[in-house]
């Protein structure tokens, strides 16, 4: 580095720096110019640009959103068109489908109210019959007539005729007869009668019914004890009239025809077993009478078969004398059939003897007399 020394020299470096300065100055003052004018003209070409960019975009939208609402209009168009076809194809199918239906629904309903009708005349008729048996029951003897009938059909159903009697007098002497009895066989007494007689004591029974409906207590205890009252007396009388050993066994039979007036008589505390044991009677429904018949039925069949035994042991003994003899016609049918098979063996044996002689007669070697020949010809004597 030269240091220069003298008060010339630096004023003129320093004025030639302030010219150099002054000079860029103004250079950049021109050059700022210059690119602020050409900033000005690129903005507004740009913004001409944007300008004409944006009218673009405008004119290009308006197109679009033309056309879109065009194609909208044309889908809707479309839309609203199979729209309606299918609600017009729809809507057939359902008025089809419609009437049909109702058309089943009203014939199955006409059916429903035809058979509801033939039913309620059915109903009616049931209704008049029902009042013709509550006419008969209402009237003793015929309720008495109704318990008698479906007891000889039980009888009939299950016991043959000969083991059965209807309106039989046990006690000799007496005019009381009894409905049914069963003839039981006696082994030193002769017959011996089982009676069976039905009761049917309807009016209590109804009357405890309907307390039982009612919920009265009271009522139902009454009507209880007038049933058990009833019960005892149709009891009594069975037993004074128709047991009499021994024309008859030592108890009777007292027939309720129906199940539910039989359920009620055995659920009475003690009622069933007051009745066997005071008066011996035996009360019976019509489902317990079924299986106490059948039990007399199977025993009449042991007796039957107890009765018969000795005549089966004579039909097996005789048997088997017959079979004996029949063993011995096959023994000797046997003894027949050996001599038979013994002379069929001989005569065998004679013919085998016969057929070699004429094998040496006619191979020519027949070398004995004629007598020799037709006495190995013959047989033995």
């Amino acid at each position: 580095m030269i240091r220069r020394t003298g008060g010339v020299d630096d004023q003129v470096i320093r004025e030639a720096v302030r010219s150099t300065h002054g000079e860029l100055r103004q250079d950049l003052g021109a050059q700022r110019g210059e690119l602020r004018q050409t900033l000005g003209e690129v903005r507004t070409e740009i913004d001409a640009k944007l300008g004409s960019m944006a009218d673009g975009n405008a004119r290009r939208h308006l197109q679009l959103q033309t056309l879109m609402q065009e194609q909208m209009d044309k889908l809707r168009a479309g839309n609203e068109a199979k729209l309606e076809q299918m609600r017009e194809t729809v809507d057939e199918k359902l008025q089809g489908t419609l009437e049909k239906r109702l058309g089943e629904s009203f014939e199955l309903v006409s059916k429903r109210l035809e058979m509801v009708q033939q039913g309620l005349g059915e109903m009616q008729s049931l209704a008049q019959d029902v009042g013709g048996l509550k006419r008969v029951l209402t009237n003793v003897k015929s309720r008495g007539t109704w318990g008698e009938v479906q007891l000889e059909r039980q009888l009939e159903d299950i016991l043959t005729r000969d083991q059965y009697e209807q309106n039989v007098t046990i006690v000799p002497g007496s005019r009381e007869a009894v409905e049914f009895a069963v003839i039981l066989p006696g082994r030193e007494a002769g017959t011996i009668y089982l009676p069976i007689d039905s009761k049917l004591p309807q009016e209590d029974y109804e009357r405890l019914l309907d307390a039982q409906e009612s919920g009265d207590k009271a009522a139902v205890e009454q009507a209880s004890r007038a049933l058990d009252k009833a019960i005892i007396e149709q009891a009594k009388l069975i037993s004074g009239k128709y047991i009499a050993p021994p024309h008859s066994t030592d108890f009777a039979i007292m027939y309720l025809p129906t199940e539910g007036l039989f359920a009620e008589v055995v659920r009475r505390p003690g009622l069933a077993s007051k009745l066997q044991t005071e008066h011996r009677v035996l009360v019976t429904g019509p489902t317990t009478l079924m299986s106490l018949l059948n039990s007399l039925q199977m025993g009449f069949r042991t007796l039957a078969i107890e009765k018969r035994s000795s005549e089966v042991w004579q039909v097996l003994a005789a048997a088997k004398d017959e079979f004996r003899k029949y063993g011995d016609v096959w023994d000797k049918l046997g003894k027949q059939l050996s001599a038979a098979q013994n002379t069929v063996q001989a005569a065998g044996t004679r013919t085998r003897a016969v057929e070699r002689t004429l094998r040496d007669v006619e191979s020519n070697q027949v070398t004995a007399s004629s007598e020799d020949v037709l006495q190995n010809l013959l047989p033995e004597a």
